[in-house]
Formats: structure tokens, C-alpha cells, sequence
């Protein structure tokens, strides 16, 4: 695998603006993640591979095809082409720190944006490397570019080796997942896989068949504004309800403070005045039970804070949005560990862990296409420390080779 292609590749795609869009109402959320789209037909035409087709939503297809006897299973490889709009994903500018020793990396000088090992401990995990980091103002796009960029880099190789066998594999790279909403239009039929794996995972060797139980919920605050001077005894401050409602929630279990099978109650924007608040919840854990348990918290603070404040101050909508997909696994795990030999041939170990948040392999499962999670090899996703070695991007190239080659 040449890395200075790889590099140059995942470098080109960062330069695409695709942040998706939580409140469009469009599909996908934004026009520039069709421009991508296109751009990546072109790329994977020119490659070699078959019947490549982007459709109205976005959804853009391809196939690898087979050379092997026909004996091998169909399987599909996804990545998502949108990143999240909790940071910029304009004007790119990524940087390549060669060799890195263990020291801090300076972002932006300007602004003082660096990433030291006291504040992320795992750097020191790849002294020696090559390290891909944004200027310091944006986020990087790793999530989910380097998994597409892996796919291409995978699939362009193995034109290139006919030598290496392997079946039919079939390419997805979807649109909005980042706002939930990358499978809602999956061309599962047209797709024909018989399980898949997304390339949309972290660090070096993470594998994932385990996601939370979703919950999205958003909080209308009815307010009473009148003149702050003659305000006493009438005025209703929705913007005091809503830190009133934000401290009734568990105190522990809020993001910053769970780790591993803890779920949390996770306040993500607030918007308003006195009058009126919106404000937007993610309620996640991977039990279902205390999910459930959790969703009724929210509807009791919301029946509690009506009885004192009057009848429709609050108002809450609820909306499950993906479930734990380990059970679609109990009598198919051989999917998983199909993906464990794929590392341990590229010498990579496998770190099984669940998924603190969601992919398109959750609903995807749930819509009857197995879909396990393999690593890119990207850490602190969605901001501008986000950050990914080139050797973690070349290892998981080579697994997913691994993985769709014959390894009987």
C-alpha cells in the first residue's frame, strides 16, 4: 500500500464541505455533500469498479467484482460521506506532523490550539508516526473521509492484485448519518449484500457490535415575559426553567462523567428567551430497560414542572432513533469474527468494545443487514482536536483487504 496515495487521497477529500444538517428539511440535509458524492462516482469509475450510481438521496453504490470460484459470501463495505455540524467543516486545512516524538502539537499558534499528551494520553500510543491534524479551526473530517478513503485505497488494490481472491464486494457511502438519518433511504435491496461492516470506528484495532439505545428528545419551555420593572409575580423566565430543568436531570449521568455501559442524559443546544426555550436532548444507554427508565425521568420532571409552573409550560417530544444491535448478532457472530482474523492477519489486536453513541450499522442491522463497526483509526471526532495517524489509516486498509479476501 502506498502511503503518500493514501495520504494525498484522504487530504483531497477533506477539502469537500459536508456538514450535514440537523433541522433541514431536504434529503440529504445539505446540497454539498451531493458535490462529494459526485466527485467519488468519478473516482470510483476511474478505479475500475462496476455499476456505480448515485441516486436522488444521495446514496452513491458500487461494486468490486468478484474472482474467486464463487464460493465467498457478498459482503458490503459503508462509510458516511457527511461530517458533524458541532464543528466547522469549511476551509479545511489539514496538517501532517512527521515522526511525532511526544511532545505537544501545535495546532494554531495564534489562537494557542495544541494537543499534548496531558490532555489526550493515547498520543503517546504513536511516537514515531505521522500524525493528521486540522489548523486548530475546524474539525478534520476523518469521520467519516478516512473510512471512505480506506474503502477506495482497499478496493483499488485489489484491482491492482488479481492474485488476491475474493467475492463480490459491494460499496455504500451514505449521506447524513451524522443527524441520524443515514439510513433512512439505504437502497438495502439494490445493495445485495450479504452482511456489511462500516469503516466508521476509532482508534487502531476497535471493533464494535454493540451501540446504545437511542433516545432523541426536544423540550418546548413556555415562558411569560412582561417588563423585568413591573415583572413580580408574573413574569415566567423560560430561560430559568430550562437551567431549572437542566439541574433536575441526574447530575452523574451526564456525558462527562460516564464511561463504558453507562447511559446519560446529554442537553446538546438551547435556543430562546424569556418567552419561549427549545431545547434539544440525547437520552443513550445500552440497556433498553433503563432506557426506558431513563425516557420516563424526562416525561415525570416534565409532569412535575407543569404542576408548579401551569398546565403546558412544557411541553416534551420523544423520538427512539436506533437500538442496540449485540442481540442481531447471538446467532451470527461469526460476522464479528470474521472481522477479528482480518486484524490479527495484519497483526492489528483487536479491541471489542461497544459503541458509546450510534452508526448506520445499528438500523441497518435492525433493517436485516448485519453490519459490525471496524476502526479508521481517527480519535476526537467532531471538533478541532480531532486527529488520525497515517499508519493507523494503512493498517486499516490492509485489514479491510483482509477481510474481504478469501481467508478460509
Amino acid at each position: 500500500m502506498e502511503k503518500d496515495k493514501l495520504l494525498t487521497r484522504f487530504i483531497r477529500y477533506t477539502e469537500f464541505e459536508t456538514t450535514s444538517m440537523d433541522e433541514a428539511q431536504t434529503f440529504p440535509s445539505s446540497e454539498k455533500q451531493l458535490v462529494f458524492a459526485r466527485f467519488l462516482a468519478k473516482e470510483l469509475t476511474n478505479i475500475g469498479l462496476s455499476d456505480v450510481s448515485l441516486d436522488e438521496y444521495g446514496y452513491l453504490l458500487a461494486t468490486l467484482p468478484a474472482n474467486d470460484d464463487g464460493s465467498s459470501p457478498v459482503i458490503g463495505l459503508i462509510a458516511h460521506m457527511d461530517t458533524s455540524c458541532e464543528a466547522s467543516g469549511a476551509n479545511v486545512k489539514p496538517q501532517l506532523h512527521k515522526g511525532y516524538q511526544g511532545d505537544s502539537l501545535v495546532l494554531n499558534n495564534e489562537k494557542g490550539t495544541f494537543l499534548s499528551p496531558e490532555m489526550f494520553p493515547e498520543l503517546t500510543n504513536y511516537i514515531g508516526q505521522d500524525i493528521i491534524t486540522t489548523d486548530g479551526t475546524t474539525l478534520l473530517g476523518a469521520d467519516d473521509k478516512a473510512g471512505i478513503c480506506e474503502i477506495v485505497s482497499a478496493c483499488e488494490y485489489l484491482l491492482a492484485h488479481p492474485e488476491v481472491k475474493h467475492g463480490e464486494v459491494k460499496i455504500a457511502f451514505t449521506p447524513d448519518e451524522e443527524v441520524g438519518h443515514g439510513a433512512d433511504f439505504f437502497p438495502l435491496n439494490k445493495f445485495g449484500a450479504d452482511f456489511a461492516y462500516t469503516i466508521d470506528g476509532g482508534q487502531l484495532g476497535e471493533l464494535n457490535y454493540e451501540t446504545f439505545n437511542a433516545c432523541d428528545v426536544k423540550i418546548f419551555i413556555k415562558g411569560r415575559c412582561v417588563h423585568p420593572g413591573y415583572a413580580k409575580g408574573k413574569m415566567i423566565n423560560a430561560i430559568s426553567l430550562a437551567a431549572e430543568w437542566q439541574n433536575a436531570l441526574p447530575a452523574g449521568e451526564r456525558p462527562e462523567y460516564t464511561e463504558g455501559y453507562e447511559g446519560f442524559f446529554y442537553t446538546n443546544k438551547i435556543n430562546g428567551s424569556t418567552d419561549e426555550v427549545i431545547m434539544h436532548m440525547i437520552i443513550r444507554d445500552h440497556n433498553a430497560e433503563l432506557l426506558e427508565k431513563k425516557k420516563k425521568i424526562v416525561l415525570e420532571l416534565a409532569a412535575f414542572m407543569n404542576k408548579k409552573y401551569g398546565h403546558d409550560t412544557i411541553k416534551c417530544e420523544l423520538k427512539d432513533v436506533y437500538v442496540n444491535m449485540k442481540s442481531f448478532f447471538e446467532k451470527s457472530y461469526h460476522i464479528v469474527d470474521r472481522a477479528v482474523k482480518a486484524m490479527e492477519k495484519g497483526s492489528v489486536k483487536p479491541i471489542i468494545i461497544p459503541v458509546r453513541g450510534g452508526t448506520d450499522g445499528a438500523r441497518l442491522s435492525a433493517m436485516g443487514l448485519l453490519c459490525p463497526n471496524i476502526f479508521t483509526g481517527g480519535h476526537n471526532f467532531h471538533g478541532v482536536y480531532e486527529y488520525i495517524p497515517l499508519q493507523s489509516m494503512l493498517k486499516a486498509t490492509e485489514v479491510i483487504i483482509n477481510l474481504v479476501s478469501d481467508n478460509k
